[in-house]
């Protein structure tokens, strides 16, 4: 199920990384109607005066001027191009490299400049919603990657529940699937830590205690 999309931003933090202070005065006034607080980060040397570590996904947005040459250095996640929290960019000049350098950025929205307090809600909008869509997609990837390479100890512990007890693969996949689930975890957890236990019985196979009508034939 997708994320519910943000509509309401009041308890925002925004942080304005540009020196084109004249050309985006609409921005910190609109953000504040819209609830969300707004600071302009001073610049040290071209760079950003900013504690990224302390930057929150749920409450933090950042607005970065393409005009400026690198003044911030994000942590991308390398597979999902995903920053640590939403980035919407000041758009100036229009050149590939400086659009570029946003989406490198994983930017989610643009704001041309001058700002103009009618389209800041639409960047927000824009840019909080693709932010939290694409971290719920990388979620789900990485959950689904997760799940194909705990397939192969499903196999074995499927194999092994039937060696050992005589009943069918249907049977075998049915008693681990509700073993998992009265333990909590996903199957493929539990069947590596079968797997895992059953290793570390000095070659003594775990028993596993299955009911049902392949069981009485034994």
């Amino acid at each position: 199920m997708a994320p519910r999309l943000l509509q309401n931003f009041n308890g925002g933090r925004a942080h304005i990384v540009t020196t084109s202070l004249s050309a985006v005065e609409a921005l910190p006034v609109t953000l504040g109607k819209l609830g969300v607080s707004a600071e302009f980060v001073p610049l040290a040397d071209g760079r950003a005066a900013l504690d990224l570590a302390g930057l929150q996904p749920e409450r933090d947005i950042l607005f970065i001027d393409s005009d400026l040459d690198n003044p911030i250095a994000l942590d991308i996640d390398p597979g999902s191009r995903q920053p640590p929290v939403p980035v919407i960019g000041l758009v100036g000049v229009e050149a590939p490299s400086r659009l570029k350098h946003l989406v490198n950025l994983g930017a989610t929205a643009f704001l041309r400049k001058p700002v103009h307090g009618a389209a800041v809600y639409t960047a927000l909008f824009l840019g909080i919603n693709q932010f939290t869509l694409r971290g719920d997609l990388r979620a789900r990837l990485d959950d689904m990657d997760r799940r194909r390479r705990g397939r192969r100890a499903v196999v074995k512990a499927i194999i092994a529940c039937m060696k050992e007890t005589g009943v069918d693969d249907d049977e075998a996949y049915e008693w681990l699937r509700r073993e998992s689930m009265r333990s909590r975890q996903p199957l493929e957890d539990y069947c590596e830590a079968f797997m895992r236990k059953r290793a570390e019985t000095l070659g003594q196979p775990v028993q596993p205690r299955i009911t049902g009508h392949s069981a009485a034939r034994r």
